[in-house]
């Protein structure tokens, strides 16, 4: 006997007032966008005081419990985090609005014209552990793209979400926006209902670790977009320079090791590991890199032995295997067999060689001479970003205001039929680009 899973009426009923205040946020114009997007700034200035105390309180109690480090980072909100996020939000409001954006125009024949004219995608289910300025940045992006939002925080940041989204509802309150637009879930129960929610979420956006966004993935017949790890590699080819090297892999280790962009693996060409490997190893132990290296590596330097597991980890911490490979195929291909298809990038002033990288690697980021960590929204200047998706279909990479909106075709006529333009005598279409 098939078991019917019913959803809290509480959670359709609050899924319901998003999609209708969604359904409003759409025809609003850039303007009172831009202006609602204005006031959540300044409501989020007004109120730091109060968010810093409340992460400051989810903080301490997940140190109590013993939070993994990696999530605590991802946890801590201070002040400069919090100032480079409402920074983020004022971007947002720079950014050309997406919505309304004509594709396609084109004549089929006299006064019959076609459009492609973008759209919101209607309501976002955003799941996230730890992460509390995901609060901000995915509100704006909403607000801005036009779409209503349903989030769903984890529980050792439950206090700094919900700061933030009384802070958000206070500024949103004294625009057009109605403040519905963005609802914030507190219980695990919440979450999977949010699942179950498919009338009313056009698409779900996991943020968290690979067990966490497999469920999320199994759970629902939302559309998903995601990643469910960030396995990133660097790979330093013969022709590398030794110096420039060094610094993109400190950098794409140590800058922040929580991030999913942050390298995993390091692999190493066999004709320059003598000359880069011990500079390096010097240099990432002087930040207290824990290095883990095959038996090629460890005969050139004196780290721990990495094992076939070391190929396939994502750290999230100060940890790093090292591989020394023969060739530059050799390299592509162990990307392809252990990565996530998050973010590679290989190292080398051979300019055919960074070609055949960048062509061959199978990820939503291949850099060529700069650290992994550069794979960010906001560094690629999109504001912000809701997440990274390492779907081959787009979007793809970090996710955007152009990642929240889809199209719709639009066709004007004059009493045309296709009877016109079919049979024998069919009147031929023009297809004149407008």
């Amino acid at each position: 006997m098939t078991t019917v899973q019913v959803v809290p009426p509480p959670i359709v009923k609050i899924a319901q007032q998003t999609r209708q205040a969604a359904r409003r946020l759409a025809i609003l114009s850039t303007s009172e966008k831009n202006q609602a997007i204005e006031a959540i700034a300044q409501a989020l200035e007004a109120a730091a005081g109060d968010i810093l105390a409340a992460n400051a309180a989810d903080c301490q109690a997940a140190e109590a419990a013993g939070i993994p480090k990696a999530l605590y980072s991802r946890l801590k909100l201070d002040e400069t985090k919090l100032k480079a996020a409402i920074a983020g939000v004022r971007d947002v409001g720079r950014l050309p609005d997406p919505v309304g954006a004509v594709q396609i125009h084109q004549q089929l024949d006299d006064r019959l014209v076609l459009k492609r004219v973008a759209c919101p995608l209607g309501v976002l289910g955003v799941i996230f552990e730890a992460r509390p300025d995901a609060v901000i940045q995915i509100t704006s992006l909403a607000i801005k793209s036009g779409n209503g939002v349903i989030l769903k925080g984890g529980q050792e940041a439950a206090h700094s979400c919900t700061q933030l989204v009384k802070a958000i509802h206070q500024g949103l309150a004294e625009s057009a926006v109605d403040p519905a637009a963005v609802q914030l879930l507190t219980t695990r129960e919440e979450t999977l209902a949010l699942l179950k929610l498919d009338e009313c979420v056009d698409l779900i956006i996991p943020r968290g670790s690979n067990s966490f966004v497999r469920f999320v993935q199994e759970n629902t017949r939302i559309p998903v977009l995601g990643h469910a790890e960030g396995i990133c590699h660097l790979y330093v080819d013969k022709s590398a320079d030794i110096e420039k090297a060094v610094n993109i892999a400190v950098d794409a280790k140590t800058q922040y090791p929580a991030a999913c962009n942050a390298i995993e693996t390091m692999l190493v060409h066999s004709r320059i590991a003598p000359q880069f490997l011990p500079v390096a190893v010097a240099a990432l132990q002087q930040r207290n890199v824990e290095l883990r290296g095959d038996e090629r590596t460890r005969a050139t330097v004196s780290v721990s032995p990495a094992a076939e597991a070391d190929w396939a980890t994502e750290y999230s911490d100060l940890i790093l295997a090292i591989k020394v490979v023969d060739s530059l195929e050799e390299a592509i291909d162990h990307i392809n067999t252990y990565g996530s298809k998050h973010t590679d990038a290989i190292v080398t002033e051979d300019r055919e060689a960074a070609g055949k990288f960048l062509a061959q690697v199978d990820a939503a980021g291949v850099f060529h001479n700069c650290s992994t960590r550069f794979a960010d929204g906001f560094r690629y200047g999109f504001g912000a970003e809701v997440g990274i998706s390492t779907q081959k279909m787009p979007p793809r990479g970090p996710v955007g205001l152009e990642g929240l909106v889809t199209y719709k075709y639009q066709l004007a006529g004059d009493g045309q039929v296709v009877a016109t333009y079919s049979g024998k005598d069919a009147k031929p279409f023009s297809h004149k680009q407008l």
